[in-house]
């Protein structure tokens, strides 16, 4: 059987310059969660022209592919296709055009990636000793994100594994990193919105300081959680937008927090929520300000089966050489891949994107971020390799 490094070569020896041109047309076009349908039917025109026959899901963007026949084991590639309300900062042929919008998170690159290596797999799919599903997901940078409308419509019940890669630009490229275990962080959103009469500043006595009381909640919250969450847990809620009040000399009768709650450790954020309305509350009483706390489930972190890291880790050296797997830290950012990870071993990898001897990192979310291409190729040598292993180990 030909191996997953000799696939993919093949391939690439044909394409990879078509695959800089899809990259390019995605980044160039970029659509937010749940609005991707130039998009979808972009990878869709692809993946016929191959003579596949994609499907999309019911939500009516993002697709799912199957690739091979047969009672064999099912691996699953997902890609996430959909972009950042972002302006696009960069001087570059390929610039969004499409006004405050741009894939400021790599999602061109993951679907790109994943395309080519289904393309790669599809010109061998009688030789495959099982079933490989492409699922290009919507939504993923919305809470909740479009993984869970996977799962629901029933795309992992058959999956024996699942492989994604996610752009680090701290990485440089021809380098991937691997962790088994909890690699991303959980990620819930937080807003509390306090109520009151409203009045004079000159008599605060008189009324609710409200935003006072909202200063309270700002600074008392995070620092309360610090002492009653184990450090351990890296329990981390930043604010990300204040607003009360529209006069200087006018107690404001409503004000709003809204910010993003981080955790490392799943124990830790099964119990935030309570823990959070808990603290509000306390902190609110004393001014007798009213609170309603909006507390949205985003993600769990994301959790890498050891053996589905260890397998991507010997496929990573297998198709790019020794030394190309290389450490990761467990970050503070959220990935809805990990609602897959509750249904079917699999791991998720980091893939460098930092063109080599670039000492500046341009960070994910950033209006400025952009990839080194190369690392597209790469990504093809190793999501075929890894499904390749996959298939046959099982």
């Amino acid at each position: 059987m030909t191996t997953g490094p000799q696939m993919a070569a093949g391939w690439l020896a044909v394409h990879e310059s078509d695959l800089s041109h899809v990259r390019r047309t995605l980044h160039a076009h970029p659509e937010l969660g749940r609005h991707e349908r130039a998009t979808t039917q972009l990878i869709g025109s692809r993946l016929e022209a191959a003579g596949l026959a994609p499907k999309v899901l019911d939500v009516g963007t993002g697709l799912v592919c199957d690739i091979g026949t047969g009672d064999g084991p099912l691996v699953v590639l997902r890609a996430d296709i959909d972009a950042l309300p972002l302006a696009d900062e960069k001087d570059v042929l390929y610039r969004s055009q499409i006004p405050g919008i741009c894939h400021a998170c790599g999602h061109d690159v993951h679907t790109a990636a994943v395309l080519g290596a289904g393309l790669a797999l599809a010109d061998h799919a009688h030789r495959l000793p099982g079933r490989v599903r492409l699922v290009f997901q919507p939504a993923e940078e919305l809470m909740p994100g479009g993984a869970l409308d996977v799962i629901a419509e029933g795309w992992l019940a058959d999956a024996s594994a699942i492989f994604a890669l996610h752009c680090d630009p701290a990485l440089e490229v021809g380098r991937v990193g691997i962790k088994a275990g909890a690699i991303t962080a959980a990620a819930d959103t937080v807003e509390v919105r306090l109520t009151g009469p409203g009045g004079h500043t000159s008599r605060p006595q008189n009324t609710v300081d409200l935003i006072h009381a909202l200063a309270t909640v700002a600074t008392g919250l995070p620092d309360a959680l610090s002492r009653l969450v184990d450090p351990r847990a890296g329990l981390c809620l930043v604010w990300g937008h204040v607003s009360a009040g529209v006069a200087r000399n006018a107690i404001p009768r409503e004000g709003v927090l809204q910010g993003t709650l981080r955790v490392l450790d799943k124990d830790a954020w099964h119990a935030a929520p309570d823990l959070v309305r808990r603290v509000v509350e306390g902190l609110v009483t004393p001014y007798g300000a009213l609170a309603d706390v909006t507390y949205v489930r985003g993600v769990p972190p994301v959790v890498n089966d050891a053996g589905a890291a260890a397998l991507l880790s010997a496929a990573v050296t297998a198709a790019l050489g020794p030394g190309a797997a290389v450490p990761t830290p467990q970050s503070m950012g959220g990935e809805d891949f990990a609602w897959y990870l509750d249904h079917v071993p699999g791991a998720m990898a980091r893939l460098g994107v930092k063109p080599p001897g670039q000492e500046r990192v341009l960070d994910l979310h950033q209006g400025r971020f952009d990839v080194d291409e190369a690392c597209l190729a790469v990504a093809v040598r190793v999501l075929v390799t890894a499904t390749v292993a996959a298939l046959t180990a099982t």
